[in-house]
This record gives C-alpha cells, sequence and structure tokens, in this order.
C-alpha cells in the first residue's frame, strides 16, 4: 500500500468491456471508479464474447493482450467460447479461462506485489488461481459472487447429474472459504453464502448499482417509437440477456395471450443463446418484435420505452442470482413485473415497485401487465416508488464507497466486515 493509502488492487473476472450487459458492467464499473480514486487497479480479463457467445471481432487471434483503459491496467487473455453453451461446454469455457489466467495473474504478482486480490464469480473455476496469486504475494483475497453458478446451472438444466451435482457444490464451499472476504449482490444470497458455511463476520452485500444520473424517469415519448415504428400507446419491454436462467419463454407465451389486445406491443431487446428459439416461437405474432443490445449511451432512452418492465425468472433460479437488470429498470421510473415467489430476494426487491406473480403461471403474468396498463395511476405510483427505491439502494457513489471502506479495513488487518 502506498503512503497516501492507495491500495494496488488485482482484479480476475471473466467478463469485462466492451461487452455491455450483465457482471461486465459491474466488474468494469468498479475498476473504474477505483482507478479514478486514486487506487491503482490492474485486471486479467477475458476476451470480450457475452452474450453473442462469439469473440468479438477486433478481439480474436493472439493469446494475450495488454492495454491500459481509463486507468486500469488490463490483460486479456483468450479462452474457449462455445457457439451453443450446453453444460459440459461451458465448464470447459470457465475452466480455459481459468488456465489462461494462471501465467499473467502470477506474473502480475511477480511484477507488482497487490494489497487486495479480487476475483469475480462467475468464473468460479478462476477463483483458485486468484487465492493463489493472493497466497504467493502475501495480499488479501476477496470473491464476489454475482451468480451461485453451479446450483444456477442445476436449476437450468445444465447440470442433471446428482454425482456432479455434489461434487461441485463441496468445490464451492472448500473454494469459498479459503477467501478472507465473501460479497454477494442481495441480502438473500449473503444468506446463502452463510448457509454454506461462510462466517458472517466475513461475509458482505455489494450491491450491483443503477445509472440513476443518466437514467431519468422523462415524461416525453422515446425516441425508439419512431424508429422501430411503434404505434401502440403501450410497450411491455424485456431488455437484457436471453438465456436458460430468465424462464423468457413466458413472455412470448403472454404476447400470444394478448395478441388481441391493440393498445399494446411487446418488445424484447437482447441477445443470446435461446433468442432463435424465440424468434420462432413468436413468428406468427404481430404484436411482438425482438432488437439487438442498444448502445450504453441510449440505455435511458430504450428502458423509458416502456409502460411496464418484464422481469421472468425461473422459480429454481431464485436466490441464486438476482437479475442485474432490475436496477436500471427501477432507475427509469416505470413499474416492474417479475415473476418469483414471496419471500425470495427478487420478490423483495421488487414489491412495493411493481407486481410479483409466480414464476412460470402465464395467466398470471399477463393479468398483471394487464392490470398495470389499465390502472396508469397505480402504474404511476408505482414507477415513482420504484425511482425512490433506486435512489435509495442503488446508487453507485454510495455502493463503491461502501466497497473501498470495506476494502482498506481488510487490508489493514481487520477482517470482520464493518456493519
Amino acid at each position: 500500500m502506498s503512503d497516501d493509502g492507495a491500495l494496488d488492487i488485482l482484479i480476475l473476472g471473466l467478463n469485462y468491456a466492451p461487452e455491455r450487459v450483465g457482471i461486465a458492467v459491474y466488474t468494469t464499473g468498479l475498476a473504474e471508479a477505483l482507478a479514478a480514486r486514486g487506487h491503482r487497479v490492474r485486471a486479467v480479463v477475458g476476451k470480450p464474447y457475452y452474450p453473442a457467445w462469439s469473440v468479438l471481432e477486433e478481439f480474436r487471434g493472439g493469446w494475450r493482450k495488454r492495454s491500459v483503459e481509463n486507468a486500469v491496467e488490463l490483460t486479456r487473455v483468450a479462452h474457449y467460447v462455445p457457439a451453443q453453451p450446453s453444460g459440459p461446454k461451458r465448464i470447459m469455457h470457465h475452466l480455459t479461462f481459468a488456465l489462461s489466467a494462471l501465467p499473467s495473474m502470477v506474473g502480475a504478482v511477480f511484477n507488482r506485489r497487490p494489497d487486495l486480490v479480487l476475483t469475480i464469480a462467475p468464473s468460479l473455476l478462476g477463483a483458485p488461481v486468484a487465492r493463489a496469486a493472493a497466497a504467493l504475494s502475501g495480499a488479501k483475497s476477496w470473491v464476489h459472487i454475482q451468480d451461485f453458478e453451479v446450483e444456477a446451472a442445476v436449476a437450468t438444466g445444465l447440470v442433471k447429474q446428482k454425482s456432479a451435482m455434489a461434487l461441485a457444490m463441496r468445490l464451492e464451499k472448500a473454494i469459498l472459504k479459503s477467501f478472507h472476504r465473501v460479497s454477494s449482490i442481495a441480502p438473500a444470497m449473503c444468506r446463502k453464502c452463510e448457509e454454506k458455511g461462510i462466517e458472517r463476520a466475513r461475509v458482505i452485500e455489494f450491491r450491483n448499482w443503477a445509472d440513476v444520473d443518466n437514467i431519468q424517469p422523462l415524461a416525453g415519448p422515446s425516441p425508439y417509437r419512431a424508429e422501430w415504428n411503434i404505434t401502440t400507446p403501450h410497450v411491455a419491454l424485456y431488455s437484457g440477456n436471453i438465456a436458460n436462467k430468465q424462464g423468457i419463454d413466458i413472455v412470448v407465451d403472454a404476447a400470444r395471450a394478448l395478441r388481441e389486445r391493440s393498445d399494446l406491443t411487446f418488445v424484447v431487446c437482447g441477445e443470446g443463446p435461446n433468442r432463435a428459439k424465440l424468434m420462432e416461437q413468436s413468428a406468427t405474432l404481430g404484436n411482438i418484435m425482438f432488437h439487438d443490445l442498444q448502445p450504453k449511451e441510449r440505455l435511458g432512452d430504450l428502458l423509458r420505452l416502456a409502460s411496464v418492465h418484464l422481469l421472468p425468472q425461473l422459480a429454481s433460479a431464485a436466490d441464486l442470482v438476482l437479475p442485474s437488470k432490475l436496477t436500471n429498470m427501477l432507475a427509469s421510473g416505470r413499474p416492474v413485473v417479475a415473476t418469483a415467489h414471496v419471500g425470495t430476494g427478487l420478490a423483495q426487491e421488487v414489491e412495493g415497485c411493481g407486481l410479483v406473480v409466480p414464476p412460470e403461471d402465464v395467466t398470471a403474468f399477463t393479468g398483471a401487465i394487464t392490470h398495470l396498463l389499465d390502472h396508469p395511476d397505480e402504474a404511476s405510483a408505482l414507477g415513482r416508488s420504484a425511482r425512490a427505491r433506486a435512489e435509495e439502494r442503488w446508487v453507485r457513489s454510495a455502493i463503491i464507497d461502501r466497497f473501498e471502506h470495506q476494502a482498506q479495513r481488510l487490508v489493514h488487518g481487520d477482517t470482520a466486515v464493518d456493519g
């Protein structure tokens, strides 16, 4: 640690900018914010591929590429990216990233001793590489859990063998217990860490944030209405990754159930392995359209397109992930219709800001959408509450303040969480 209190922080994370959705947004945002505050930040990351599951053209070729981006020293390493990510292929995907990152992580700690080594899960298979780098250098270690990927893989059918599940769970527990600090993005996910045997004193909530400054609940029409030729008064919007754990088939089912409603258009904006299937399922429907992910600087315009945001999730994935897209949905000041059981972390986050219905219940899902459209005063009130909650819980500067404070405490030798 330098004399001015600045930390030397080494980050290991599979996903990083220019990926525009999911975990990359927050890993990049944290690294750049810490660098802007005067800390020396290095990151070993994968080549950008998500959510299309195809490495971007400009990053193809070569094993390793170094650069400095927004004061962050980056090393991008090559890894296997399956076009169709099945369970075994995902394991190879994460394993090859870990093996490819190992020389760069070891080289980084010998080149300059870090004060803190932070790793992001996914990828959990990369976490032992980060822990080894911390041990080699005498640095403190921190693992941050965005998804409980082992259980999520089982919940979404990617892993079906009980013996493989049991082995993976034991491995996960051993990995997590080896770190000085374990964090996750929601209270329910922090409780799950404790259920896995992590001492409460070492577990901290470190939320994803909303872009509350750039995403405002403006009253005017979104320019996307004209660009996409949307003429209906209302839009039900799903924006984000289109993959197994989202349970997004229910959006197509809802569009089919409400196809006679002439005042509503469903918009699915995103990419991922399930998109082609959904487009095929909805080919005969005239009230649903698909678009690619939009530029980050236009996220506010996109979210303002919604009369109501759609946030489906499989019941089996409850409390294993908290969809990162929720934060900016709330910031947009529009109500949310989410699928979650009462008492789950997602249900608790949405309560008072929208309607929560049982997962995979198309009738309840379509009923909630219809109710909000037919009761505009209630929808507006829920939207105002959503914005207020984003300002209360999801402000980036406050969240990073807390991370920075906890990192300083950890490096100075206090391994118990403060507050």
